[in-house]
């Protein structure tokens, strides 16, 4: 059936509906089908296809990833501009190239491999403070409660003053949607400026007493490399707050949606507790099909063409990543979901130089997350009405209630 031409024609990404943040998909396939290089009225282009994406992320010498044309109207001079230019995410070689190489660095798969045993300890801890209330909050008491302890230890946060982090990463990432309130602005760029006081106090502690280089991010980040080569300080502390919101937000929403999409798909998750072999498989259908980062975005740096369409130097570019990975020329079925999918090439991460430094940390997560939690409770179902977040470019909920017993 051919999707309705209008949702592609009445598409404005500064005007979206309650009806788009509760299933943007119909209109992804819209646009697919009918506008997949969609001009928007601001003369940016918005793209659902999967194969131009996957051009697009490969090619950084036309397509930057630098947001220091397009943030500096959004956010003027203010904290929020300052950290979105200088994380790693939204910057291109030589800082992207010095940064990644010294988060990568601590996240060798030796390293990730020895975080399992406690990994595997924490989600145990809040599976039985589940099954003791007999009813939970999928987010706030099993999915966020994981990576925000994991990411606490890479940066080696004190527990005890780990309270604050999810509310920071929330606000700081609420303003990068398409269209940011008064309201939002000020959420966030409090948060930087917390964050950021935050941060240097426990930067000094650790210059005072070092971690462990191998294990430990921060330690890792202010030591710099063999080199010499060093982040600057400003560079040190807004690539942590980058670490945390690259880790919390995407990794609660693949846990999330993931629990989720085995009670919208009871054949699924009879599939997957016959063979708990798939879990590996399940975790890429999961990020493929409901991904957790929604939207990209690229700035053409000379002129090209996608798609037919000629694109202008300094054309802003939006890259629908859950468009693409629900695209028919690439995946078979797109719209249903396969825990055994194979292959499955998609694009959750990014791509390119820019594929997420994470991924194998954030798959680990999921797998151990998902996994314990369907063999605990098999028969785990609905109470309560679920709440979505509410963004276009993350894709997961707020709250979740869910009934174990």
């Amino acid at each position: 059936m051919t999707a309705d031409p209008a949702l592609a024609e009445g598409f404005d990404l500064r005007r979206l509906d309650a009806a788009f943040y509760a299933d943007p998909f119909p209109v992804y396939r819209a646009l697919r089908e009918h506008q997949p290089v969609k001009r928007l009225a601001d003369g940016s282009l918005f793209l659902t296809r999967w194969a131009d994406l996957d051009r697009i992320y490969r090619d950084t010498r036309i397509f930057s990833s630098d947001k220091h044309k397009e943030f500096r109207p959004k956010y003027g001079a203010s904290p929020l501009y300052e950290h979105h230019t200088t994380s790693l995410v939204f910057n291109d070689p030589p800082l992207h190239t010095r940064v990644r190489r010294l988060i990568a660095g601590a996240l060798m798969p030796r390293a990730i491999a020895a975080m399992e045993p406690g990994l595997h300890a924490l989600v145990g801890r809040l599976l039985d403070a589940v099954a003791e209330r007999g009813e939970a909050d999928l987010i706030e008491d099993f999915a966020a409660a994981i990576p925000i302890e994991v990411i606490g230890n890479l940066l080696g946060v004190p527990v005890e003053e780990r309270g604050p982090l999810r509310g920071w990463s929330l606000a700081i990432l609420g303003a990068l949607e398409p269209v940011v309130t008064p309201e939002a602005a000020t959420r966030g760029n409090a948060a930087v400026s917390d964050f950021l006081d935050y941060l240097r106090g426990l930067v000094a502690r650790r210059r005072a007493r070092p971690g462990d280089a191998a294990t430990d991010v921060l330690t890792r980040l202010i030591e710099g490399e063999a080199d010499g080569e060093r982040l600057t300080e400003p560079e040190l502390l807004h690539n942590c707050i980058f670490l945390l919101n690259a880790g919390h937000e995407t990794t609660t929403n693949l846990i999330g949606n993931g629990l989720e999409l085995l009670m919208r798909f009871p054949d699924q998750r009879a599939r997957l507790l016959a063979e708990p072999g798939l879990i590996g498989t399940a975790i890429e259908e999961f990020l493929r099909y409901e991904s957790s980062n929604q939207l990209g975005n690229r700035r053409a740096v000379a002129g090209t063409e996608v798609g037919g369409v000629a694109v202008a130097p300094g054309t802003l570019l939006t890259l629908c990543i859950g468009a693409a990975n629900r695209d028919p020329a690439r995946f078979e079925n797109p719209d249903g979901l396969d825990v055994g999918r194979q292959p499955n090439r998609h694009l959750a991460f990014a791509g390119g130089p820019h594929m997420c430094a994470g991924m194998t940390l954030a798959r680990l997560e999921g797998r151990i997350a998902i996994g314990a939690f369907l063999r605990r409770f098999p028969g785990y179902g609905p109470v309560g009405e679920a709440v979505r977040g509410g963004r276009a470019r993350f894709r997961g909920f707020l709250s979740l209630p869910v009934r174990v017993a």
